[in-house]
């Protein structure tokens, strides 16, 4: 009489037990808050030092030559923040003008000719100011490899087992 032999490779199933161990205990909100500190922290460092839109386009200079999007009394700077909630996290700048360097906008004016600001200590007119668009929130590829870094860090690099390959 013939027999059937039956093998089973459970290498996978001890991966995906591994993989999903440390779930049970886990807490949403701490990771995402984590996150959320992250995400400030790269935009901030966007703001500060890069000078560059998450895309990686270098902003346009501004006309007076002086530091981009950091001169005017820091509002922008200091109105980045994130919130975390169970299921969400989210970060940007509070400032009311964020928008403008966020998105770009071109400025006319409402009830005179000309527009009258001071630039370099001089006196200008203008029929129209447009403020190209200097995008300082958004994901580069760097930020999301940090962030993939710190969820896995989370889960005990997990993640970065390699994979079982059945023979």
């Amino acid at each position: 009489m013939d027999g059937i032999g039956l093998v089973i490779d459970t290498g996978a199933l001890e991966y995906a037990t591994r993989l999903v161990s440390g779930l049970g205990d886990f807490e949403r909100r701490d990771l995402l808050s984590s996150i959320g500190a992250l995400g400030e922290s790269q935009t901030r460092r966007r703001i500060v030092d890069e000078k560059t839109g998450p895309d990686g386009t270098p902003w346009p200079p501004n006309r007076e030559g002086t530091p981009i999007l950091v001169r005017s009394g820091q509002h922008l700077l200091a109105s980045v923040s994130w919130i975390a909630g169970s299921d969400e996290v989210q970060w940007g700048a509070g400032w009311e003008y964020a928008h403008v360097h966020q998105d770009g906008m071109t400025i006319v004016p409402k009830t005179a000719q000309r527009l009258v600001f001071t630039s370099g200590g001089k006196k200008v007119h203008a029929k129209k100011v447009t403020i190209p668009p200097r995008p300082f929130v958004g994901l580069s590829s760097d930020n999301i490899a940090e962030i993939e870094e710190l969820v896995s860090d989370v889960f005990g690099g997990a993640f970065d087992a390699p994979v079982p390959v059945a023979p």
